[in-house]
């Protein structure tokens, strides 16, 4: 199983729950949003060009209804 990170650290994720005050929080979810908007959209063209069953399983994840 992989090990790591998808797309936070451990430590952005102490921030997001806000365990370490308002401004880390903050900081936390400017990253995290930069790279979903950067880094996922180009992960997301690469499976979907040359992997589509892996975007397929992201989505899967992603989309996941409770």
């Amino acid at each position: 199983m992989a090990t790591g990170r998808a797309l936070t650290t451990e430590t952005e994720r102490e921030y997001l729950r806000g365990e370490h005050g308002d401004q880390r929080m903050y900081e936390a979810r400017s990253r995290v949003k930069a790279r979903i908007r950067e880094k996922l959209t180009e992960d997301v063209e690469l499976l979907e060009e040359e992997a589509p069953e892996l975007l397929e399983e992201l989505r899967d994840v992603v989309c996941e209804e409770e």
